[in-house]
């Protein structure tokens, strides 16, 4: 499989160095949608926190992926589903340091969750 960014130089705003507007998969063998994961424990508990929600959610990202012979280096999209539009910054910061800097097509959108105890969702696309 090849990935190639595409971040046009004119006709479009700037990317940033964490933030691409268009990743291109070639030749992917199979894919992976992964639904909204929360920050919740194995009992289906919610971290009391936004941390410790994000610590959950790519750690439930990472078992998700495994189960299907791929790593965090497969995510070629993902959507964060923040609670409160003050969360992005951790977001981000999580979503940097579980992809190790890389940058994918990403999207935060601000939403009412389904409980008031879910702060942020994540949703991710994976190809390998």
């Amino acid at each position: 499989m090849e990935t190639i960014a595409h971040d046009p130089a004119t006709g479009v705003y700037p990317a940033s160095p964490d933030y691409i507007h268009a990743l291109e998969v070639r030749h992917p063998s199979r894919l992976l949608f992964v639904s909204g994961t929360m920050g919740l424990d194995e009992q289906g508990t919610a971290a009391p926190d936004l941390e410790g929600q994000l610590e959950l959610i790519w750690s439930n990202l990472r078992a998700i992926l495994a189960s299907a012979g791929m790593t965090v280096d497969n995510v070629v999209r993902l959507t964060s589903y923040l609670r409160d539009g003050a969360f992005v910054e951790a977001n981000q910061n999580a979503r940097l340091q579980a992809l190790g800097g890389r940058a994918v097509p990403t999207t935060a959108i601000v939403v009412e969750t389904l409980r008031d105890d879910w702060l942020v969702e994540i949703e991710i696309i994976a190809a390998g």
